[in-house]
C-alpha cells in the first residue's frame, strides 16, 4: 500500500529535530501526494484522479504517519527517558504562573507534571501516549486530506495539459 509506505517515511522524517517542525504543513501532505503518484505508477491507474481517492489517499497517509510517528516518538522516549514535552514544562509552569492564569490550568499544569515524571522515571507515560496519538491523528488526517486534494489538482491538471 503506498499509503502504508509514504505514511511511514512522513513518520520517520518527524522524528527529526528541527524537520518535526514542518511535520504537518509539508511533510504530510507531501507524503500524500507521492503516495497517490504511486499507486497510479503501480496500478496503472488511469487519470483523472477521483476526489474521494484523493481524500482517501491522504486519510490513510495521515493515519499511518501518526501510528508510526507516535510509536517512533514512544520509543525514543523509553530510551532516553526525556522529550520534547519534558524539556518544555518548566517554561509552560513558569508562563502559567507569571499571568496568573485561571485555576483550571493549575490543575492541567498537575497532570502534565504527572505525565513529566512518569516519562523521567519509567520512560513512558499512558496518559501522554494517548494525548500524543490522538493529536497526531486529528493534524495529520486533516493535513493528508489538504494533500491528497492537492496531488489530485496537480495530477488532474497535468492530464488536462497532455
Amino acid at each position: 500500500m503506498p499509503s502504508l509506505v509514504c505514511g511511514f517515511g512522513a513518520a520517520v522524517l518527524t522524528t527529526i529535530p528541527g524537520v518535526k517542525s514542518f511535520a504537518c504543513c509539508l511533510i504530510v501532505p507531501m507524503a500524500a501526494v507521492i503516495s497517490i503518484n504511486l499507486d497510479h505508477r503501480i496500478n496503472k491507474s488511469e487519470f483523472p484522479v477521483k476526489a474521494g481517492t484523493a481524500i482517501l489517499f491522504g486519510i490513510m497517509t495521515g493515519i499511518f504517519a501518526a501510528l508510526f510517528s507516535t510509536a517512533f516518538d514512544v520509543l525514543i522516549t523509553s530510551i532516553f527517558h526525556t522529550n520534547d514535552f519534558v524539556e518544555a514544562l518548566p517554561q509552560t509552569e513558569a508562563l502559567v504562573k507569571q499571568y496568573k492564569l485561571d485555576a483550571i490550568l493549575d490543575q492541567t499544569l498537575v497532570i502534565f507534571k504527572q505525565m513529566s515524571k512518569d516519562i523521567s522515571y519509567y520512560g513512558f507515560s499512558v496518559f501522554y501516549t494517548f494525548a500524543m496519538l490522538i493529536s497526531n491523528l486529528f493534524v495529520n488526517v486533516i493535513f493528508g486530506i489538504f494533500g491528497g486534494l492537492v496531488g489530485m489538482s496537480v495530477f488532474n491538471k497535468r492530464t488536462t495539459k497532455s
